[in-house]
């Protein structure tokens, strides 16, 4: 049996708070959450979902983009592992936008080492 826990082990043991757990749970990407009481009950596979979350925000994804790669339709989300295709798709698309954004930072770097260079030689003109 996996270990169960309650919000507070679970955000510890994740780095992430209460109310974001609550967050990932009522946009539906930890699926169905049990309760014994009035007590949300976590598993090892909720612990392993929001540190794929956590880890998927740190490198720039936002919820919405992990909506559908780790709620897929065809299935129960308790029963389903995240659609590792689709992330691998929007890791792709994420790397390509990022590359994008590096050339046009590389650019706007040359024209601001001309620009420094001109002023600086205005200067020593002077």
């Amino acid at each position: 049996m996996s270990q169960i826990m309650l919000i507070g082990a679970l955000a510890e043991a994740t780095g992430c708070s209460p109310k974001a757990i609550r967050l990932y749970e009522e946009l539906g990407l930890l699926g169905i959450v049990k309760r014994q009481g009035k007590y949300r009950i976590y598993t090892e596979r909720d612990l392993e979902r929001v540190k794929l979350i956590r880890q998927s925000q740190q490198l720039g994804f936002r919820l919405a983009e992990l909506k559908p790669i780790l709620k897929p339709t065809h299935k129960p989300i308790s029963d389903s592992e995240p659609d590792w295709l689709g992330m691998a798709k929007q890791i792709h698309h994420k790397r390509t936008l990022l590359q994008e954004q590096m050339r046009a930072l590389q650019i706007q770097d040359q024209e601001l080492i001309q620009i420094e260079t001109e002023i600086l030689e205005c200067l020593a003109r002077q």
